[in-house]
């Protein structure tokens, strides 16, 4: 029922509806890019960089989250989705000869953009949206945006493989153009006071999202436990091929069965967040969905298909809780000042150690046994999982209930 009801909110459905169009598009080009380098240059190395590509401006994350303080977000969302329609559009005016050069610059535009419009929206959000629902709001999102993962790669190989790189950056650049054209539509009020206080703060206020994380009782705990889960996902993440080989005796393309069966669960969890968000602390929630994450990845050093599919399922509804948790926590707690600010940071903190641990992961599972990595990995989330539940870092606060502004 309360899906329902932020179904039936006109902002909240839009920014749905913009994030579900431009995700199709991202997830797409996100596998495609790395066939089209690959298919270009004959080089593994470099189509591995073009997800680095992407993924590098999130370092940037508390930067750049200042300047969905210091603008109206609403016109923000809109002018970065036409610019990133117009640089993928650039991409046909080339010549194939320079068109994978220009391919790298154009990813670090697209990272940069994704965290620009990830600030925007959370804060944007939070504004427009009952405190009650941010939860199902959140959860919602991310059954949006994991429903996506499953489907648009698939489309976007098959475009490739079918057609070439054109009809893939065609299809990139029609969806941020449909995605500018819904948030065009949004009419949410933005206090110009939160403007000018953002303003007054200037460029040397890009730290406030930081400071404000750690200073706070609520956020810390959970944003410092979605770091730790991320860097162990991405250890697990790095070793699914492995578990494929040595645990399951498997081909390496049966990885995508079991990543499909994460999908699934990512999306069932999604639908339920909201609805458990009101049952439970936001810190029991993200602390019960790490101990469901951690026991999964250890069940994984079991072997057998049935119980590497499970656990596949089980990870991918554990694994988004302690995001989730802490997205909501930070749209309800951060002042709208800074509220751009404590996305960015908070989204690059739990984000940044998954892309890490991807990288040295690999070279773990090149040395190590993956049955103790992956035991490994299972230990440390579950203290992780100890340590966040109340009482472990510090109280845990109850969530307000404000009124949407």
């Amino acid at each position: 029922m309360a899906a329902g009801t932020v179904v039936r909110d006109r902002t909240a459905r839009l920014c749905l509806t913009g994030l579900l169009v431009s995700g199709f598009g991202t997830s797409a080009m996100w596998l495609t890019a790395g066939i089209w380098v690959k298919s270009a240059t004959g080089s593994d190395s470099l189509a591995a960089l073009t997800v680095c590509a992407m993924w590098a401006p999130a370092l940037a994350g508390p930067a750049l989250g200042a300047v969905a303080d210091l603008v109206p977000r609403r016109r923000l969302l809109i002018t970065v989705n036409l610019v990133m329609a117009g640089l993928m559009t650039s991409l046909l005016l080339l010549g194939p000869e320079h068109r994978i050069g220009a391919l790298f610059a154009v990813l670090c535009v697209y990272g940069t953009c994704g965290v620009l419009l990830d600030a925007a929206e959370a804060a944007l959000v939070a504004r427009a949206v009952d405190a009650r629902l941010l939860g199902d709001f959140n959860g919602l999102r991310t059954t949006a945006n994991e429903g996506m993962k499953l489907l648009a790669p698939l489309v976007g190989a098959g475009l490739f493989a079918r057609y070439g790189a054109v009809p893939v950056v065609v299809l990139d650049a029609v969806t941020f153009a449909l995605a500018a054209l819904v948030f065009a539509r949004l009419r949410v009020e933005e206090p110009a006071g939160a403007r000018r206080a953002a303003r007054r703060a200037g460029w040397g206020g890009t730290a406030a999202g930081l400071r404000l994380l750690r200073a706070s009782a609520a956020l810390r705990p959970l944003v410092y436990a979605g770091a730790l889960t991320m860097l162990l996902a991405g250890l697990n993440g790095a070793s699914v091929y492995a578990v494929v080989d040595d645990a399951l005796g498997r081909p390496p393309a049966y990885a995508g069965v079991l990543y499909a069966c994460q999908g699934a669960g990512s999306v069932a969890v999604g639908l339920l967040a909201g609805p458990l968000l009101r049952r439970l602390p936001e810190r029991s929630f993200a602390a019960g969905g790490i101990a469901v994450f951690a026991a999964a990845v250890g069940a994984r050093a079991l072997g057998g298909d049935a119980v590497a599919l499970a656990a596949s399922v089980a990870i991918g509804a554990g694994l988004p809780c302690v995001l989730i948790a802490a997205m909501t926590a930070v749209q309800r707690e951060a002042p709208d000042a800074v509220l751009g600010r404590a996305a960015a940071a908070a989204n690059s903190l739990m984000t940044v150690p998954n892309a890490v641990a991807l990288a040295g992961g690999a070279g773990l599972v090149a040395v190590a046994d993956v049955r103790l990595l992956v035991t490994a990995v299972a230990v440390a989330g579950l203290l992780t999982a100890t340590r966040l539940w109340p009482g472990g870092w510090g109280r845990a606060s109850r969530a307000p209930t404000r009124p949407p502004s």
